[in-house]
């Protein structure tokens, strides 16, 4: 398929060093809502063959829901296509499975993630928040601290560790994981890719680098049977699951639930920084926490995109897409659609309706959205209480990946009086 002269390129993970590419998604939005991009080869990842970038806000939604059309088992839900040998390991995570399939393990992992389970560890939480923000205070240096680096990244760990029931000892593998399968695109984010036999590089969610990692699971899970606790790992260990499922709940819950909130926290705290005004709504409680939560998802949303693979021939946005192309919807983009959103730009705390998709929509909508909500809510109140008006001190750094909408640096002002 040619691609467009005036068709931007939404794909080369590089772009999104610099920043979301608002611009080009706006240009795919108003003229090809439905544009093919194509997948070069960008060093050490081999070429692919193309995909359709999905855009709009209402053509995100429609895929999102309509499983029957768009497949998550087909092909899986990351823009690169996976090793076929890998695929049949890859469809065992509810991630990549359609329902009905899907249901019955999203069922069993719900009971074992429910909000009174989660809302049972918010005073922890809180504890968490104002012990990391002082600290990160009371090290500055010059009167700046780099907050990925002394609070968020500690923060959604620790909250996330404690609500599986991972032993202190064992946490910090936990970040290790999560960095090589979320950051493998960023060559300053993650270790060198590992190659296969014929030289091309292993996915990082491929079964020959996760075995630690599944090796540790089911030890946890063997610990949780004969001392169970309140907390997700015991409910999962007697949930009636086999092995395999065990592990890519373990998998899942270990990179997607440490990552939505190691994303989304600086990401909304660089929001509030560009934007003092709004910061003082939610500081003098003119804005809600919870309404300002919404809002900053929606102007950073953790994830950037997710992969759907079309099931037959049929028309998207006026578009003919075939039965196995590649469908990727693009949430940022959803995000500022001017059909939807007034201003998209602006960042309004109190803005209502607010109906993001940064948690998706249909049946993969995020099981630990509750959990992300609280955590952010609380950051951001606390921050309030406790610390001055977000200014940076410094240029932030962005994680270079098409997938992750990660800030990896964000120095900011810590010292002064809160407000």
């Amino acid at each position: 398929m040619d691609h467009a002269a005036d068709v931007p390129d939404v794909f080369d993970p590089r772009i999104y060093a610099a920043g979301v590419p608002h611009e080009r998604y706006r240009l795919l939005r108003d003229g090809h809502p439905v544009a093919w991009q194509p997948e070069p080869e960008i060093a050490p990842w081999p070429a692919g063959p193309g995909f359709w970038a999905v855009t709009r806000h209402a053509d995100v939604v429609r895929v999102l829901r309509d499983h029957r059309t768009y497949s998550s088992w087909l092909g899986a839900t990351q823009i690169r296509d996976p090793d076929p040998a890998d695929l049949p390991f890859l469809r065992r995570t509810m991630l990549n499975q359609d329902p009905p399939e899907h249901g019955r393990l999203r069922r069993l992992v719900a009971r074992a993630f429910t909000p009174a389970r989660v809302d049972a560890f918010a005073g922890r939480v809180r504890e968490r928040a104002r012990t990391l923000l002082a600290a990160a205070r009371d090290a500055a240096e010059d009167g700046a601290a780099d907050l990925v680096g002394t609070v968020t990244d500690e923060y959604a760990l620790l909250n996330l560790t404690d609500l599986l029931g991972v032993p202190p000892a064992d946490r910090a593998l936990l970040l290790e994981w999560t960095v090589r399968v979320i950051g493998y695109q960023d060559p300053d984010d993650a270790p060198a890719p590992l190659l296969g036999p014929d030289g091309t590089p292993l996915n990082p969610r491929s079964p020959a680098l996760l075995g630690e990692m599944f090796a540790y699971a089911r030890a946890l899970a063997a610990h949780k049977r004969d001392h169970p606790g309140d907390d997700v790992m015991t409910a999962l260990a007697t949930a009636g699951l086999d092995p395999a499922e065990l592990e890519m709940f373990f998998f899942l819950l270990t990179v997607a639930g440490n990552d939505t909130v190691r994303s989304a926290a600086p990401g909304g705290l660089l929001a509030l920084a560009h934007a003092p005004d709004e910061h003082r709504r939610l500081a003098e409680g003119k804005a809600t926490a919870q309404s300002a939560v919404e809002e900053l998802l929606r102007v950073h949303p953790p994830v950037l995109s997710f992969r759907r693979t079309a099931t037959v021939d049929h028309e998207l946005a006026g578009q003919p897409v075939r039965a196995g192309d590649k469908v990727v919807v693009f949430h940022a983009s959803a995000n500022h659609d001017e059909r939807v959103f007034a201003d998209p730009g602006r960042l309004d705390l109190g803005r209502t309706p607010n109906p993001h998709v940064s948690f998706g929509d249909g049946p993969h909508v995020c099981l630990g959205a509750h959990f992300a909500r609280l955590q952010l809510r609380t950051l951001y109140e606390e921050w309030c209480a406790a610390m001055p008006p977000p200014e940076l001190a410094g240029p932030p750094k962005r994680l270079v990946s098409n997938f992750i909408n990660g800030i990896t640096r964000l120095p900011l002002r810590v010292s002064g009086p809160p407000g």
